[in-house]
């Protein structure tokens, strides 16, 4: 704790580009994870877990938005990928990402999963071997970093998680990923379980908790407390807005503000220094936009009725100090810019735009083209962006694809087509190859956390 001269922080890993678009019924372009990925950036956030290395989809995207961050347009929030903790899909990830430097690979651990899952054709034993083996592959292979989670860690025997997890250590991970998979920890048991963690295996702990219950921010921040009063750093899992599968995840912007503002927690606890709140408001806005998912109006922070006062007392407290009634100011949050899109008369560019609209749009952006044959090269890109997007592209869509455009492009590609090689060995383990205890009869898809 800051208090007592500890240097242990709390840093936030965003998972909203992997788990946040597994949520049913939403999505993301990868233009728009993209976006989220240079604004999470701009805001200071130490990862971004930005999608799935050995799929298809997601294999130019990654690329490309690593190639950003080698150009310096992303300065220092680190892309990561997510993998199965099987020796082939590390490998195939390597060869579908080459850039590819941070990831975490993720195994079931409870015995509920053991069992639900795998059916008596596996044992504990087998799931700490499996890590260790794959874990030892990854860094063998030249990851500079290797989380292991463990998936449903909230509903595994504590004397089999720190059995994981010294093994993980040993091992070489840089973190253990505490993953609450059905929200079914309250902050006091998760306190207590990660402080035993922490203080007897002396890992960097990552939180993952879900919402199912009502409490990922409340289970997040306790749990991270937990790990810094147990000696080792913490890493927070968060989604921009709460999104997440089923209930959704541990808000981003709740989480910073509950370590930054909360009776027990402000000034004692450090968080990432790099962190600054006022780039929130546009992020929050935009992956409304982006998710077609309206801001909840009692969102904390970002919601319309978050420094809204209606009653009587609360508004004249507010008008005579607004500490009566704020805890923290809307100024800080960057509150007050305009809207993600224009309202009133609209000339947009998108799909089926012409040349005309579209140097008006860039006009009024102050974004000049040297010459005809560059300015129809953005159009094409614009319009390849407007089909994939569904939606009018905002200006900061603009300025990155007028800017970038060759790495524009190559986010943009959505291809089912690899070389030769590549193709036969994804199909061969994304269909074929899952766990070693599990035959042809019962293979294990899909991902979790």
């Amino acid at each position: 704790m800051a208090e007592t001269g500890s240097e242990r922080t709390i840093y936030i890993i965003d998972v909203t580009n992997r788990d946040g678009v597994q949520t049913a019924n939403l999505g993301l372009a990868k233009l728009e994870k993209t976006i989220i990925n240079l604004y999470l950036d701009q805001m200071g956030i130490f990862q971004s877990e930005a999608g799935f290395p050995t799929t298809n989809h997601e294999t130019e995207y990654l690329r490309g938005n690593l190639r950003l961050a080698q150009k310096g347009a992303i300065k220092r929030l680190r892309i990561s990928g997510w993998l199965r903790a099987i020796k082939a899909d590390i490998e195939l990830g390597l060869e579908m990402v080459p850039e590819l430097e941070h990831i975490n690979i993720s195994i079931s651990t409870s015995p509920q999963m053991i069992e639900g899952k795998w059916k008596g054709k596996r044992s504990f034993k087998d799931v700490v071997d499996t890590m260790e083996g794959s874990l030892s592959r990854a860094l063998e292979l030249g990851f500079k970093t290797v989380g292991v989670n463990a998936e449903d860690a909230s509903r595994t025997p504590m004397e089999d998680l720190l059995i994981f997890a010294e093994v993980a250590k040993k091992g070489g991970a840089c973190r253990l990923r505490y993953c609450d998979t059905l929200g079914y920890d309250d902050p006091f048991t998760i306190y207590d379980r990660i402080k035993t963690l922490a203080e007897e295996v002396g890992i960097d702990t990552e939180l993952h908790c879900h919402n199912d219950l009502g409490m990922a921010v409340a289970c997040s921040v306790a749990g991270a407390k937990g790990a810094i009063d147990g000696g080792v750093d913490a890493y927070i899992n968060t989604t921009v807005n709460g999104v997440g599968e089923r209930a959704g995840n541990a808000d981003l912007l709740s989480c910073i503000l509950a370590i930054k503002k909360s009776s027990g927690m402000k000034e004692r606890y450090k968080i990432d220094p790099h962190i600054d709140l006022k780039y929130s408001w546009r992020l929050a806005k935009y992956a409304a936009y982006a998710f077609g998912l309206p801001i909840p109006v009692n969102q904390p922070g970002v919601g319309k009725n978050a420094f809204a006062h209606a009653s009587g007392i609360h508004a004249d407290g507010a008008l005579k100090d607004r500490r009566n009634y704020e805890l923290y100011d809307f100024e800080e949050l960057g509150r007050g810019e305009p809207e993600i899109i224009e309202t009133g008369r609209m000339i947009t560019t998108g799909s089926y735009g012409g040349i005309k609209g579209f140097r008006n749009v860039y006009d009024k952006l102050e974004i000049e083209f040297e010459s005809d044959e560059e300015a129809r090269e953005i159009l094409d890109l614009v319009r390849l962006a407007n089909v994939t997007t569904q939606k009018p592209l905002t200006e900061d869509e603009l300025r990155f694809i007028a800017q970038y455009p060759e790495e524009a492009r190559m986010i943009l590609t959505l291809t089912p087509y690899q070389k030769p090689e590549i193709r036969e060995k994804r199909t061969e383990i994304t269909r074929k190859v899952s766990f070693p205890w599990v035959n042809s009869t019962g293979r294990s898809k899909g991902s979790g956390d």
